[in-house]
């Protein structure tokens, strides 16, 4: 059996999330004037990789009052992005108006939507106040004290040469090449660290596993490691509103050329013919998965693509050999929450040495309301502390921070010293067709019971739209959705119209749910294949039912390995790891009963008393989740089944904190 989020060695915790009295200090470090006044910027370096390929990187250096680059030998933060460092340097060059931050923040906090229909803008605007830009871009509090930060376009990306290999092996080892590089230069005293965010940020992971010698920390946020579950092909699912926007999105940003060099007669041709030997890097792949009426069909390159193998397995970091002191930013409803906690447990560090912080946010808002009472340092101000620790040598405290500093959903920021929490034991809570009388808006109101019930029923559910309100919509679209207000993104009761949904009596006291969760379905369906899309809801007593996490499956790639699967004492599974292939597809015989076990997203929440606990199962959720064209053909979209019954049942495996709650 296989072990998935395994718990950490127990440490001291600090009790604050802000730190206490050492986060003032790291406040205080970025807020007081810099050692140095200017930033002198390097543009468009080439680096030379082994292979002859160019990258080009603009380098920021920490300069004086005229502009003159500092000679002393410093540390480097190194950022390699996908998406041109123009777009950095935009968001940098907006940030570096005298004021002008300062007063983006002030705007931003002066805006309480909170009860109008518009909350959902304010709250994905919070990106602007926790200091994320900072890390996304450039972090000039680093450079004025002493960093120098170098920014590269990936290979094939920007103005770089090469073909792009979304995360590939010769990018990760571009990355080796860039801190050697890097290491060697006058400017830099030979130690480097590396920093970003998204993309940026599983570079980082992917550099650290290869253990380049001059690596010293890296600071990745929201970083993925399982990009197939993640979000390309969540339960055999297609990512629909995140992954071809942003496909599309990188692709056209490679094409914007360097118009100075143009403007200066260096245009560099070997630039322009390896953008047209592969124009449009994994989208026809992406279309042909989406419109394919027939698996048996696809085309070799889209079959690498849309299923588990060899593509995915080159693109994971190599968590397990990670040595460098790693600070991991991630978010519940992030489109890697799956991956984050996974990865800080896979490190092989002491508590400290790597630390791991989970908020409540999207993927674009991270950082959101960071830097508020009783929340953590901004993120830029974590990234200087535990660069000048990692990186200088200065005893700030910040390896006994956390280690694991969590936004517990329905309480808000605590620490702990694991994820999962100790103490946690799995209880089974069984969905029975009895109504709960609380639900009385879903396709059907079923309760959810701590005794295997004794009735029997057939329950029905189609396919349907009202996703597109839904966290899952603001997930899967990597937070875009969320400006369709808390109505749809902290409330599911929209989206239950069209879903059966299985509540739970109320609590009596706090209870605690921590780490993965997993469903078991007894199912029927009337064609060979369907889609199942479940959520986990906290139910307040005023009938708000606000999602905590979600899962999904394709009912065809139902198959389970046990190897890289996981089991709680009572022997039912609590991350159940499909095999997500075409050679592991099980059609189904339609009418006949066939189990499956759907697992959701690891998650850290609490039921606040007279909370309930609700299991939503839908037929499709849509555009967290898009079946590939080939599934859709076979599911015919038709209704799907829930077939309850005493000698079958369908349940729950819950991860509850301490004593059963029902």
């Amino acid at each position: 059996m296989g072990v998935g989020l395994a718990v950490v060695p127990t440490v001291t915790a600090s009790a604050d999330p802000t730190g206490g009295a050492a986060g003032a200090a790291w406040n205080a470090a970025v807020d007081a004037p810099p050692e140095y006044p200017v930033i002198a910027i390097d543009w468009d370096v080439p680096i030379t990789m082994s292979d002859g390929t160019v990258l080009k990187a603009n380098v920021y250096r920490p300069a004086d009052a005229s502009g003159t680059p500092i000679d002393t030998r410093m540390p480097s933060v190194l950022n390699v992005t996908p998406y041109t460092k123009l777009v950095g340097n935009v968001v940098d060059s907006v940030f570096a108006v005298p004021g002008l931050e300062d007063t983006v923040v002030d705007l931003v906090n002066s805006f309480d939507l909170a009860g109008t229909p518009f909350d959902g803008v304010g709250e994905a605007a919070k990106v602007l106040t926790g200091g994320g830009m900072r890390v996304f871009g450039i972090n000039r509090d680093l450079v004025r004290n002493g960093y120098t930060q170098v920014v590269v376009d990936a290979r094939g990306t920007g103005f770089s040469q090469g073909e792009w290999q979304a995360l590939g092996p010769l990018e990760q080892q571009d990355s080796v090449e860039i801190i050697d590089w890097m290491s060697k230069q006058g400017w830099s005293d030979g130690t480097v660290g590396m920093a970003g965010v998204s993309y940026s940020g599983i570079n980082s992971l992917q550099a650290a596993g290869h253990q380049p010698p001059a690596l010293k920390a890296i600071f990745p946020t929201e970083p993925g490691n399982d990009l197939l579950r993640d979000i390309v092909g969540t339960g055999g699912g297609l990512g629909v509103g995140f992954m071809p926007l942003w496909l599309s999105l990188v692709n056209g940003l490679k094409f914007v050329p360097d118009v100075q060099a143009i403007a200066q007669g260096r245009f560099d041709q070997q630039w322009l013919q390896d953008r047209l030997r592969d124009p449009l890097t994994l989208f026809p792949a992406l279309i042909e998965a989406m419109t394919a009426p027939d698996i048996n069909g696809l085309d070799p390159g889209t079959l690498r693509v849309a299923q588990d193998g060899q593509f995915y397995e080159e693109r994971k970091a190599q968590a397990a050999n990670i040595e460098v002191p790693t600070m991991l930013y991630g978010a519940w409803h992030d489109i890697f929450a799956n991956s984050e906690p996974r990865v800080y447990n896979d490190i092989p560090l002491p508590a400290g040495e790597k630390q791991l912080i989970m908020s409540d946010a999207y993927h674009i808002s991270f950082g959101g309301g960071f830097g508020e009472q009783g929340a953590p340092p901004r993120l830029d101000v974590l990234e200087r502390a535990w660069f000048d620790k990692w990186l200088k040598g200065i005893d700030n405290g910040i390896d006994e921070y956390g280690p694991v500093t969590l936004y517990q959903q329905g309480n808000g920021w605590t620490t702990t010293d694991q994820f999962p929490r100790a103490g946690v034991d799995y209880q089974r809570m069984y969905l029975s067709g009895a109504p709960s009388g609380t639900a009385g808006h879903a396709a059907h109101d079923g309760s959810l019971v701590s005794a295997k019930p004794g009735d029997a029923a057939r329950l029905t559910v189609a396919p349907g739209l009202r996703g597109l309100c839904s966290r899952d919509g603001a997930q899967g679209t990597a937070g875009a959705a969320v400006v369709f207000g808390s109505v749809c993104s902290k409330d599911s009761r929209f989206a239950e119209a069209e879903g059966l949904t299985f509540t739970s009596a109320p609590v009596a006291q706090p209870t605690e749910l921590s780490g993965p969760v997993n469903l078991h379905l007894e199912t029927v369906l009337d064609a060979p294949d369907g889609f199942w899309a479940v959520t986990l809801n906290d139910v307040a007593p005023d009938g708000t039912s606000t999602p905590l996490t979600n899962g999904a499956l394709t009912a065809s790639m139902r198959a389970v390995d046990d190897s890289k699967s996981t089991k709680s004492a009572n022997g039912d599974y609590t991350e159940p790891h499909h095999y997500l292939t075409v050679d592991a597809r099980q059609p189904l015989v339609p009418g006949e009963v066939t189990p499956v076990d759907i697992n959701f997203v690891p998650t850290d929440a609490v039921l606040a008393p007279g909370h309930r606990l609700r299991v939503d199962v839908y037929a499709g959720s849509v555009p967290r989740y898009l079946p590939l064209g080939p599934i859709l053909a076979d599911s015919q979209l038709k209704p799907q089944h829930v077939a309850l019954s005493p000698d079958r049942p369908s349940f729950l495996n819950l991860p509850l904190v301490g004593a059963q709650a029902w």
